[in-house]
């Protein structure tokens, strides 16, 4: 039986303790004049070369952050600066310096965002299924986390957004060299930062996760820890542990930490983005007792959420060790502490909505929208004036030198924060007439929980009415575990198992290189309960990537259903005469392979068009292609306007009578991920070594494995049909291509033709006709009205026009009544 990543690295630890100079670098440390000990008080193993210090160089050893008391370096470093001097002092030992990967991480099935540094190259790089970029490499990684929401701003250490410099090597036992790996970092932190040796602790420890496991080494000086490194060396197997094929070095520092350090500001944000926190407080009109503070920021971080169950008593122990009053002491640290927090959270939302996630009500969106209306919830009650987007500006700014996307990509965050606040404003309203309705007595954690997730009800509304009510510290905590789900708003794939084909080698794909490849030869592998066929190769498409199935015959036999297991199709007959071995034809239904191909195409055609229109935010959140029509889902955060959707419709058809080539390629991952970037992952993640690329040259470019065609003149037409709303941030929008375009089109002309005349009609004949019409309608669901041709000019059938045009536009279930209803008030003759 496995262990949990908890048991593993506490069984491993004790392991690493006792047997010390095998997992360690015993040898560089004895060298540098470091000798071991053992804490006290955290019971951990730590290295110094102090003969007399006796505890570790935790804060919760040390009783507070020394560092804010002492200068434990000369060599003051910004936010930026940081970045910089690693990258020069790590290329020159031959590592190689990359761009950071999306916050929103896309490639990865196993979670939403990034949130380490070596999550940027899980799990393909990390599992070996993949080569890394370099064998050795550093990257200024932006991460989010919200499991500590609730410590930002009050501890002066948390952020829900935060850099981890990267320090990663991938490499064969035969290459492995731990004790060089951990002497770059010696010498980064003694020639960089500019520690001294006696003021660093380097504590043993180890780390497990995702099945893997290894010793680690933790950097502390001044009671903060610096960096960790991680040696990924073991995983777990039922017999036991089994040594890696490829180890890994995981070190991430803390961008953020090390400038705060090497500054000694009071708290991590002065260091981190002091022009922006400089505005924020002077809107904000606060002013702050700094030499309260000062004294406060060195006990701050014991107020973690995380780490006591009685923050009340924290408060008190703190405000006795500077001879003031726990309430004074409080209000006079509240308004700095909002303050940071709204800075901070505006900070972490730039980057995942440049990277195009947007805030909503499921997944890691309601978490983006959670700190965005606590942040906003922080400035109504410091400045109701203040605007979040222009904090946001003054952020894109002081992030320029080492991040400059984030400045280049404001112009669409500006919409989606205007959005957002309209979004606030209009949940501010309703509050009221909800807690209205309650009295203190109803609310408790889990009534606390329904209003947020329910009505948007955030804790400082329910304080702002009910003032004396107390609010659980760790309450954004527990809503950001909750909510940390990713979701997709689209099956693309249908999951099957076969006995008995599970050591079949992988069906050679036929149907990637020509969509019109509808003839072809192979050998039956497989015969499975007479009804399912395995052939060595084969051009018929399973269904998967939202594309149905095609059809056709095998030896003459009618294909039922084609579909994918693990990486072999299996062709569904019915009572087959097939025999292993056998040599067959296959033959594939040409026009429904051509219309599903149609589809197919346009759907990534559309996909680039939503994104030149709607902006670069637009990422796929599902599909689905049909004979009949096709739906594209989208990330957007309202409904597209009808201008919208002409001019998205416009596009497309423009690129379609531009017959832009359709390129496919199958290569490398690591390869298709540098030439193209990370908007390849448009359906979600893709898994595999090698990469199939479809790309539509010079317009858009994805990972997919459907069928498509050579150029896209072939689909001659685009329409799209409706839009709606699927969840809070994800918009469908239906549409019909090629043949199923035109056929949809002649329909459509039926139906106004039948309308136009229609409005000329009796009352009676209106009541009678309005039924069949409108279901007839049901079938284009194209709300184009207006460019109907009325020979009557008269303003009453034009405001019928006008209300039909509405109508049209709102749910199918509706409209045959609330037509019927209108026209029957209308007096027309």
């Amino acid at each position: 039986m496995l262990l949990t990543d908890k048991e593993q690295k506490k069984a491993f630890l004790k392991e690493a303790s006792t047997n010390f100079e095998k997992y360690y670098p015993v040898g560089i440390l004895h060298k540098e004049g470091f000798m071991r000990k053992q804490c006290p008080i955290t019971k951990l193993f730590f290295w110094t070369v102090n003969k007399d210090q006796e505890v570790c160089g935790d804060s919760k050893a040390l009783g507070k952050v020394t560092m804010l008391e002492k200068r434990f370096t000369t060599k003051k470093q910004s936010y930026p600066e940081v970045w910089k001097n690693f990258e020069t002092f790590f290329t020159k030992l031959g590592y190689t310096s990359m761009n950071r990967y999306p916050v929103v991480a896309r490639w990865n099935p196993t979670t939403e965002f990034t949130i380490a540094s070596i999550a940027a190259f899980q799990p393909y790089v990390v599992s070996g299924a993949m080569e890394p970029p370099a064998k050795k490499l550093v990257i200024p990684q932006f991460c989010l986390r919200f499991g500590d929401v609730d410590n930002v701003g009050v501890t002066g250490s948390h952020m829900t957004g935060f850099t981890m410099i990267g320090q990663h090597a991938f490499m064969p036992a035969s290459e492995w060299n731990q004790e060089l790996f951990f002497s770059h970092m010696l010498r980064y932190v003694l020639d960089i930062v500019g520690l001294d040796k006696k003021d660093i602790t380097i504590h043993e420890d180890a780390w497990a996760g995702g099945g893997n496991f290894g010793p680690c080494m933790e950097f502390f000086s001044g009671g903060v820890e610096l960096f960790n490194q991680v040696y990924m060396l073991y995983e777990q197997t039922p017999t036991g542990p089994r040594e890696l094929k490829q180890k890994v070095l995981d070190m991430g520092l803390g961008m953020e930490r090390v400038a705060w350090f090497s500054q000694g500001t009071p708290t991590i944000y002065e260091a981190t983005f002091p022009q922006t926190i400089k505005f924020v407080l002077s809107e904000t009109n606060i002013l702050p007792d700094y030499e309260l503070f000062k004294r406060f920021a060195v006990y701050a971080t014991l107020l973690n959420s995380d780490e006591t169950d009685d923050i009340s008593a924290v408060w008190h122990t703190i405000a006795s060790h500077l001879g003031v009053h726990a309430d004074r002491l409080q209000e006079t640290i509240s308004p700095l502490t909002k303050a940071y927090a709204l800075t901070e959270h505006v900070r972490a939302l730039l980057f995942a909505l440049a990277d195009g996630k947007l805030p909503s009500n499921v997944g890691g969106g309601y978490n983006l929208r959670m700190i965005y209306r606590r942040a906003r919830d922080f400035a109504h009650d410091l400045a109701p004036h203040l605007d979040l987007y222009t904090v946001a500006t003054h952020h894109a700014d002081e992030l320029l030198p080492v991040y400059p996307e984030i400045k280049e990509a404001l112009p669409e965050i500006k919409h989606i924060f205007a959005h957002e606040e309209m979004k606030w404003k209009e949940n501010k309203d309703r509050t009221r007439s909800v807690l209205a309705k309650l009295s203190p007595d109803d609310l408790d954690v889990e009534t606390l929980v329904s209003l947020y997730d329910e009505k948007g009800i955030s804790p400082d509304m329910i304080k702002e009415h009910f003032p004396a009510f107390h609010i659980p510290e760790t309450f954004f905590a527990k809503l950001a575990q909750r909510h940390e789900t990713k979701e997709q708003a689209t099956a693309t794939k249908k999951e099957r198992t076969i006995p008995g084909i599970e050591e079949l080698p992988e069906t050679e794909i036929l149907y990637w290189g020509r969509a019109d490849l509808v003839s072809f030869e192979a050998t039956v592998l497989a015969v499975v309960d007479k009804e399912y066929v395995v052939l060595d190769k084969s051009a018929f498409y399973p269904t998967s990537g939202g594309q149905l199935h095609d059809l056709g015959t095998v030896h003459g036999e009618e294909v039922l259903d084609v579909f994918k297991v693990g990486n072999i199709i299996v062709h569904k007959l019915k009572n087959t005469k097939l025999e292993k071995g056998a040599i067959v034809t296959g033959e594939i239904d040409l026009d429904r392979r051509m219309q599903l191909a149609i589809h197919h195409t346009a759907t990534h055609l559309l996909t680039g068009s939503c994104k030149r229109v709607l902006g670069r935010h637009v990422w796929q959140a599902g599909a689905a292609k049909t004979l009949e029509k096709a739906r594209l889902d989208i990330t957007h955060f309202d409904i597209p306007t009808k201008e919208e959707l002409d001019k998205i419709e416009s596009v497309a058809n423009a690129a379609i009578q531009e017959n832009l080539v359709v390129k496919k390629t199958v290569m490398p991952r690591a390869l298709a991920e540098n030439k193209y970037g990370f908007e390849l992952y448009q359906g979600g993640a893709v898994p595999g070594k090698n990469l199939r690329i479809v790309e539509i040259v010079g317009f858009d470019v994805e990972a997919c494995g459907g069928t498509h065609l050579d150029t896209t003149g072939f689909i001659k037409k685009l329409t799209i049909s409706k839009a709606t709303k699927v969840q809070d941030g994800v918009i469908r929008i239906e549409f019909v291509a090629g043949p199923a375009a035109e056929s949809f089109s002649a329909g459509q002309d039926s139906v106004l033709d039948e309308l136009a005349a229609l409005l000329s009609c009796s009352q009676d004949q209106i009541v009678g006709r309005a039924t069949e019409l409108f279901t007839k309608w049901k079938q284009f669901k194209k709300g184009k009205l207006d460019k109907v041709i009325l020979e009557s000019d008269e303003k009453v059938t034009q405001n019928v026009l006008e209300e039909v045009c509405k109508v049209l536009r709102t749910q199918e279930n509706h409209v045959v009544s609330t037509v019927t209803r209108f026209l029957r008030d209308v007096k027309l003759r």
